[in-house]
């Protein structure tokens, strides 16, 4: 097998793992905080974070590595306008997950004393929960987009 074809598969199962964990894990603690359970909050939160740390956290370095080296194997330029876009793409998403990371920590944390407690999360937590949910439309979006242009790498002209 070539270089190019492993790094291409590398890039592939990261990219399954970026965006299927950020779903996943969005769509648990979503319908986890209407649930009205705190210990459930508690936990899901908690794992939200651990699975951001494991999965996402690396393959937010590994896609762009993988990319651009296949790229640069091709011969490619950064302005080759499907890999102009992706790159501006994944860069957007970056800007909403960075927050949405510090949020997470910041919603675990108060899940965790609010069940410890006995209590309700604080309305904190729930401003929170709505930044964090607005913050992920766009990441999904722009993700979604990048997976097109990877796969489809149209013509694009700007």
């Amino acid at each position: 097998m070539s270089l190019y074809l492993i790094l291409k598969w590398i890039h592939i199962v990261s990219s399954v793992l970026l965006v299927g964990t950020g779903l996943g894990s969005a769509f648990y603690l979503f319908f986890t905080n209407r649930s009205g359970n705190v210990q459930a909050q508690a936990v899901v939160s908690r794992l939200v974070v651990r699975a951001d740390w494991w999965f996402t956290t690396p393959t937010v370095f590994i896609q762009p590595a993988t990319g651009l080296a296949m790229a640069a194997m091709a011969g490619l330029p950064w302005s080759t306008p499907w890999l102009a876009a992706s790159l501006v793409l994944y860069a957007v998403a970056g800007a909403c997950w960075v927050p949405v990371v510090w949020l997470q920590l910041r919603m675990r944390d108060m899940a965790a004393e609010a069940a410890r407690s006995g209590s309700a999360p604080p309305a904190r937590y729930w401003r929170y929960a709505r930044r964090w949910e607005a913050l992920g439309y766009p990441a999904f979006a722009a993700m979604a987009v990048v997976f097109y242009l990877m796969v489809n790498k149209p013509a694009l002209a700007f």
